[in-house]
């Protein structure tokens, strides 16, 4: 037996039995607006204000860090991707490379990364309607709009958004992908118009001082300050393509979409942050974009462009929602993979008939992130998620590295370039941007999985399909 638990072969992980496989409906268009559609959302909408209020002006570095950090990953999950075309993404090719005990703890970090994003997009969803609405002249009672750390009752806005989401994703994948890339097309006009109308009102002196709050993660009183600190929160940004690598199972041409939709999606991405990031800082003070929570929108109002920021807060509510779709898509399949595995119940792992998409796993999904969403607050959030999503990095980064060494003439459709080079940095820079991240969100995301832990070994141990076929697994293995 593996020290960590049965190895699950390759082979298995990309052939499950017919009554729990899902349905191939993706092509690479498909995927390219799953990964730009997760990727492109909150992280420039909203969290460029709460990265200027860490990093002043270095939130434009921030970006490029987190970016540079994100495109390492991106190159090992691609390659991983065609090489085990199967859903579940991160927590699969752990499974697949280090055995199940860490595989457990991937799956079970992944889960907190897509059910906090989508809580995350859903309240900053809620900001941009909230703003929209005002400038409108509509003013709703403050108690539907806030949670309770704000001194409202529920965030009405963003538990309703969650929901009607999780019943689209209800009705198929494929109508649901092709939806989002209607709203991701909405979402990049907005975002162009933006830098078009803010780039000529560009100036110099907004870039000064730099970096006033110095480059390492460092504790200012009761906040958390520098351009790490920064780049630790708008890594969330970024991590949309781990979406396109859970889509694995559901592509019709894995080997070629894949690396299209991974590698075109986070290039796009990049390009477009990092336009929009010096954009917004060189319009307007960062101390004054750091406090608002619909900042691109700010700065057209102030900028004299009252009908385009109506506009682009107008873009912003029809498109974010596309972001939501994206990780509540990869959330409910990680759920799935992992209840097909045995390691959560195995009813969750059922299949629609006529869609072919796991409509249990996911009306659960809706439920827990509706809940988050309308209780919790955006910055705590985001934060939480993001160590999940680092951990998940990590092993994708670590199994590219084991694989190269374990099983180095497999075939591999695509080869990721100087692999050793780039799975360290990979590694490293996560690690780097994990221990960035504020002390309580480090403590709450061990206690989060010390609870995981204590599930695996009460219930998810004994219950998995590899563990009771262990004879004929580890000889396989």
């Amino acid at each position: 037996m593996h020290l960590l638990g049965p190895i699950k072969p390759i082979a298995r992980s990309m052939a499950p039995d017919a009554a729990h496989r899902l349905k191939p409906t993706l092509s690479w268009p498909h995927l390219i607006a799953l990964g730009v559609g997760a990727i492109v959302g909150t992280g420039i909408y909203t969290l460029t204000g709460v990265g200027a209020e860490r990093a002043g002006p270095a939130v434009i570095l921030a970006f490029a860090i987190a970016g540079a950090v994100c495109a390492c990953a991106a190159l090992a999950y691609a390659e991983l991707a065609t090489m085990i075309p199967a859903a579940g993404s991160a927590y699969t090719y752990t499974y697949s490379v280090m055995g199940e005990t860490l595989a457990w703890i991937v799956g079970w970090s992944l889960i907190l990364e897509y059910s906090l994003a989508c809580s995350t997009v859903a309240v900053g969803w809620s900001g941009y309607l909230v703003g929209w609405l005002e400038s409108a002249g509509l003013h709703l009672p403050a108690l539907i709009l806030n949670g309770p750390h704000a001194g409202g009752i529920v965030n009405l806005p963003a538990v309703i958004v969650s929901l009607a989401i999780a019943g689209m994703l209800m009705a198929g994948t494929r109508e649901s992908a092709t939806l989002n890339i209607v709203l991701v097309l909405i979402k990049l006009a907005a975002l162009a118009a933006f830098v078009a109308l803010s780039l000529p009102a560009f100036d110099p002196q907004h870039l000064h001082p730099f970096m006033p709050y110095g480059f390492a993660s460092h504790a200012e009183g009761s906040s958390t300050r520098g351009v790490m600190a920064a780049a630790a929160i708008v890594f969330f940004a970024f991590y949309g393509f781990d979406a396109v690598a859970t889509s694995a199972e559901e592509a019709r041409n894995p080997g070629r979409d894949l690396t299209i939709g991974i590698i075109g999606s986070m290039a796009l991405c990049t390009l477009i942050y990092i336009l929009v990031a010096v954009a917004a800082i060189g319009a307007m003070p960062f101390a004054t974009l750091g406090h608002s929570p619909e900042p691109l929108a700010l700065v057209l109002r102030t900028l004299g462009h009252p009908f385009a920021s109506w506009a682009i807060a107008g873009a912003a509510l029809v498109a974010l929602p596309s972001v939501i779709l994206v990780m509540m898509y990869g959330q409910s399949r990680i759920f799935f993979v992992m209840a097909r595995d045995g390691l959560l119940p195995r009813g969750l792992s059922a299949v629609s008939k006529r869609s072919g998409a796991p409509v249990l796993v996911t009306g659960l999904t809706g439920l827990f992130v509706a809940g988050v969403a309308g209780f919790f607050r955006l910055d705590e959030i985001a934060e939480l998620a993001n160590a999940g999503t680092l951990i998940a990095f990590i092993a994708v980064g670590a199994c590219m590295m084991i694989l190269r060494r374990r099983a180095p003439d497999a075939p591999r459709i695509f080869r990721c370039p100087q692999p050793y080079v780039v799975g360290t940095l990979a590694v490293l820079g996560c690690l780097y941007l994990l221990f960035s991240l504020p002390e309580k969100t480090l403590v709450r995301f061990l206690i989060w999985n010390l609870i995981g832990l204590t599930a695996y070994f009460a219930y998810s141990r004994s219950r998995s399909v590899l563990r009771r076929e262990a004879p004929v697994t580890v000889a396989a293995a």
